[in-house]
């Protein structure tokens, strides 16, 4: 979504590449990398983060390459996931941040029109987490409540 509300054309990336296996420079087996992830999401760290955290603390360069399975897939069949997907909690702490901010400094018209952008894209978003069934079914955005979802 970074084309949506912007007049940029968005971000390219680069495509690591397409190998298979564990890296023979490798130092960790596949046991010690998934007691890694179990540890640090018992901690409250988002998958996001922990991937992160295993590239730059651990130098394990792919998950899926290690484990055989996405870090999503790992942490749905260890039942380590959080009840809402890390997207939208993101987005919601964004709004609230930006709410919070909008308390103290009412005058600022660039932030309020930001704000509407992404409570939009999280109206989006949880609109496809309720098809796909990820969000409970009749979940809404509240803005008074979703500070209590963050915390």
């Amino acid at each position: 979504m970074a084309k949506l509300h912007s007049r940029k054309k968005g971000k390219s990336g680069s495509n690591p590449p397409k190998k298979e296996g564990v890296p023979e420079w490798s130092s960790y087996s596949k046991e010690e990398v998934e007691e890694i992830i179990r540890k640090l999401a018992r901690e409250g760290v988002p998958p996001a983060k922990i991937g992160l955290i295993l590239r730059d603390q651990y130098s394990i360069p792919l998950v899926q390459r290690m484990l055989g399975m996405s870090m999503k897939e790992f942490l749905e069949k260890e039942n380590l996931t959080t009840k809402f997907p890390e997207d939208l909690l993101s987005l919601i702490k964004r709004a609230v941040g930006m709410r919070n901010h909008i308390k103290v400094n009412s005058g600022d018209t660039h932030n309020k029109v930001k704000l509407m952008h992404v409570e939009s894209k999280i109206h989006r978003l949880s609109k496809y987490y309720r098809a796909h069934h990820k969000v409970p079914a009749g979940w809404k955005y509240d803005p008074e409540t979703a500070a209590l979802l963050i915390k």
